[in-house]
């Protein structure tokens, strides 16, 4: 009796130890929540105007703002006379410009370069007219409408294709030993007035004119269209990417190219909420049911997961495994990242992180009790009131953001295996006859049928079978020209190149590579002539080509990102055909290669200054730069470009793993898990989003012991990520039924793709299908075309081929 009371007293004793200690560490993670905030970062296809107009140019482009004003102001003085631009009438302005576009077609290279930079002021809103930024992209956003209505921009194509084709700069360039802003001076120019359109024009205003309006749809037709050389415009610039990155154009200016191709498939294509209301049409167009949910409305509405623990509080926890005193924690609600205890994931030594992390130590005993499950066992007292400030408990959102999905296939598979284990036999694809198995089936089928989702990439799939096996009698299929079929079809042929010169200027961009002399050098656009003598001219210089850097890889990414979703919603083939390019050109590695840095560093990074921004440098007074100043840079909590880079990778990371088991176990042999954690540490819910589904889909293949040790990021997974009703990614039962096979899955991928491309777009009238004309009579009748001089050596042929050939005629009479 006593004993027992004693025990009593004890378990008490430990559950107020418990309490207090509970309630110590949520007073620290709440401080620490608190000093680590949502970042306030709204996802989107581009930054805004602004910011997407200042990236255009380098800071060692600066002297050649003044330079466009002087030659516009030289060649506009004597026809104004003594006007100002923004004093001419509508008529006036027109004439002007004709009269720019007549000096365009001058055979005088120099002087056709300082037209061109007096077409670049005005599509830069004549600045030095203006008092503010508000007026100079008002008049930026006036005479580039004004300029495409007068075809500068056909013009300016011709010039441009002129450019790519002189093979005297390219040479040059090539023989050079290091390569400067001047030797890309003329594309420069022609490349910056070319994006300053498309970026303006596609960006749509309330306040927009109808005619306005109607240029817009015009222009936008037109970049998609085979209208310039038979082929769309993105393919020139594709085919410029390809020229640079095989050292045949080595002074190309790739950042102002590949922003430029970004914003024309942007443009052209549609962005991310065009690709939603795209994907609803087309489900409709198939008499699909409607989508359970807008995607893009609901990772607007998550919130974040909380940062993991200090490491003051994991070496705590250490300490207490040590001595052997587990402090028994209640059933809280769970919104850290980390476990009760986990070893701390975010180590500043990488290589250490890697060598400590749980996933590669032993799977454990499987017979074992799980000690986190016995702690949850005992009823905790009542939770302390809570800490946190009471704004943030008002955003927990209610129940899980995603309606649960189900394939036709794991229903057919569940009652498969329901069949063959209360019956005995299996019926094949049929989901329909539940004849003999136990009412709980019923029931599980009936749940798993209310959420059959229908993927339109599954019809394209059962529809392109079905031509593959019946293709005389359903005949050809009508295929629709819209501008992303027009696109693919200008890309097939040489589709692999392009793949590969992408992520060749991505590798040479990416923060973690190493500058290696064989490399591509894309810097050629942002070196100075002169290099920079003194310690000031250094550092700016190199924000400059940090700056640079950060550039590329944000066109890239959402280059490629864009691409892959528009080719899957347009057919999945395109879709599956572009991904396996990807993944042989080393995508996969390169990505997480990406990801192993201080991820927290390179958002936050600080490679801008405000003062050299455009439109800002040209409308305010230049203030005297500091050492000081510099190394501030903004006050922004975090860099745009660089979280909007990060998202898309992970975005283009999960498209080309998704329902692919071969490269889902190529992130677990590349150790991608202890990469992936390090990326929650950013605390913004899209990003923590795609990480978490990608930890997902490898969760089963990383061990018992790593789910043991991340029950976190486990219960994280399980509160963001879209449930799949009969994927048992928490417990990994069939992994030993999963053989990895790459070649094999990857090879039947293939000859799918290779079967479509040949169906759809080989015009080869030689195949297997074609009507053989085997009547003698119009075989002999047709007519054969020759040349002009064969009647003059007719005979000669007659000697040569027939008379002078012997005719085993005795091998006529034998069998073949």
């Amino acid at each position: 009796m006593w004993g027992a009371r004693t025990s009593v007293i004890c378990c008490v004793q430990c559950q107020i130890i418990m309490y207090v200690l509970m309630c110590v560490f949520r007073s620290r993670s709440s401080q620490s929540s608190m000093e680590s905030p949502n970042l306030e970062f709204e996802y989107g296809d581009t930054d805004t105007l602004t910011a997407e107009l200042s990236e255009l140019y380098s800071y060692t482009e600066e002297p050649e703002f003044a330079l466009n004003r002087d030659y516009f102001e030289e060649d506009f003085r004597s026809h104004a006379r003594g006007k100002r631009w923004i004093e001419l009438t509508l008529d006036e302005q027109r004439a002007y410009v004709m009269s720019l576009l007549d000096a365009l077609e001058v055979t005088d290279r120099d002087k056709r370069l300082k037209v061109a930079r007096a077409i670049l002021y005005l599509a830069q809103g004549v600045f030095d007219e203006c008092d503010t930024e508000v007026d100079v992209l008002h008049w930026s956003r006036h005479n580039v409408f004004l300029l495409y209505d007068m075809g500068i921009f056909t013009a300016l194509l011709e010039l441009l294709s002129m450019e790519i084709d002189n093979n005297q700069a390219c040479s040059s360039a090539v023989r050079k030993p290091a390569i400067s802003l001047a030797d890309s001076t003329e594309l420069r120019v022609l490349l910056s007035i070319m994006y300053l359109m498309v970026e303006t024009v596609r960006v749509q205003t309330e306040d927009d004119r109808p005619e306005w309006r109607a240029a817009r749809e015009a222009f936008k037709n037109e970049l998609g269209s085979p209208l310039y050389n038979g082929e769309p415009f993105a393919l020139l610039l594709f085919t410029m990417v390809t020229k640079f990155c095989s050292m045949n154009a080595p002074h190309f200016p790739m950042k102002k190219v590949l922003l430029l191709l970004w914003k024309t498939i942007l443009f052209t294509l549609g962005g991310f909420e065009e690709l939603q209301e795209m994907k609803v049409r087309g489900r409709e167009r198939l008499n699909l049911p409607p989508l359970p949910e807008d995607s893009i409305k609901v990772v607007r509405a998550m919130r974040a997961a909380s940062p993991p623990a200090s490491a003051m509080e994991l070496i705590e926890q250490q300490q207490q495994q040590k001595r052997g005193r587990r402090s028994r924690r209640p059933l809280v609600k769970q919104d850290s990242l980390d476990t009760y205890n986990e070893r701390d994931p975010f180590k500043n030594d990488d290589a250490r992180d890697e060598e400590e992390d749980p996933e590669d130590t032993d799977s454990g005993i499987e017979g074992e009790v799980d000690p986190l499950d016995r702690d949850v066992i005992i009823q905790p007292p009542p939770p302390p009131p809570p800490l946190r400030p009471p704004t943030e408990r008002v955003n927990f959102p209610k129940g899980l953001p995603w309606a649960p999905k189900v394939r036709e296939k794991d229903i057919e598979h569940f009652l498969e295996t329901s069949r063959n284990k209360f019956i005995g036999f299996t019926l094949g694809n049929d989901i329909e006859t539940l004849v003999g198995l136990p009412r709980p089936i019923h029931e599980s089928v009936k749940t798993l049928k209310q959420h059959k989702y229908v993927s339109i990439a599954e019809v394209q799939i059962k529809r392109e079978d079905e031509l593959q096996q019946c293709p005389l009698t359903l005949g050809e299929e009508e295929v629709e020209e819209t501008p992303t079929e027009m696109l693919y079809l200008g890309m097939l042929p040489n589709l692999s190149q392009y793949v590969i010169a992408l992520l060749k200027l991505l590798l040479a961009a990416a923060p973690t590579s190493k500058a290696k002399t064989d490399s591509i050098n894309i810097l050629a656009d942002v070196l100075p002539e002169e290099m920079p003598i003194t310690v000031l001219q250094s550092m700016k210089l190199g924000i400059d080509v940090n700056r640079h850097k950060e550039i590329i890889v944000k066109a890239i990414s959402a280059l490629l990102l864009l691409l892959l979703k528009h080719f899957k919603l347009n057919h999945v083939y395109q879709f599956e055909i572009v991904s396996q390019h990807l993944v042989f050109a080393n995508c996969i590695p390169l990505i997480l290669k990406f990801f192993n840095q201080n991820i927290m560093s390179y958002i936050s990074a600080k490679n801008s200054i405000c003062v050299l921004d455009f439109p800002h440098c040209v409308v305010h007074e230049m203030p005297e730069l500091t050492a000081e100043s510099l190394e501030a840079g903004d006050s922004n909590q975090f860099c745009w470009r660089n979280l909007f880079s990060c998202i898309n990778l992970l975005r283009i990371l999960n498209k080309l793993t998704k329902w692919k088991h071969s490269r889902t176990m190529m992130l677990v042999v590349f150790k991608s898990a202890p990469i992936l954690k390090r990326a929650l540490k950013v605390k913004q819910a899209m990003m923590q989003l795609y990480v978490l589904k990608l930890l997902k889909i490898q969760t089963k293949y990383l061990g018992r012991q790593w789910r043991k040790s991340n029950m976190k990021t486990m219960s994280a997974i399980y509160q963001k990520v879209r449930h799949r009703l009969n994927d048992d990614w928490a417990y990994g039962n069939d992994i030993d039924a999963r053989p990895w096979d790459f070649q094999a899955e990857e090879c039947a991928l293939r000859e799918s793709i290779e079967k479509f491309n040949s169906r759809r777009y080989d015009k080869n009238k030689n195949g297997d299908f074609t009507p053989v004309d085997n009547c003698l009579q119009s075989v002999l009748g047709q007519r054969v075309e020759l040349p002009e001089d064969f009647h003059y050596s007719y005979e000669m042929w007659l000697e040569r081929e027939v008379f002078s050939q012997p005719i085993q005629w005795e091998g006529l009479l034998q069998n073949p």
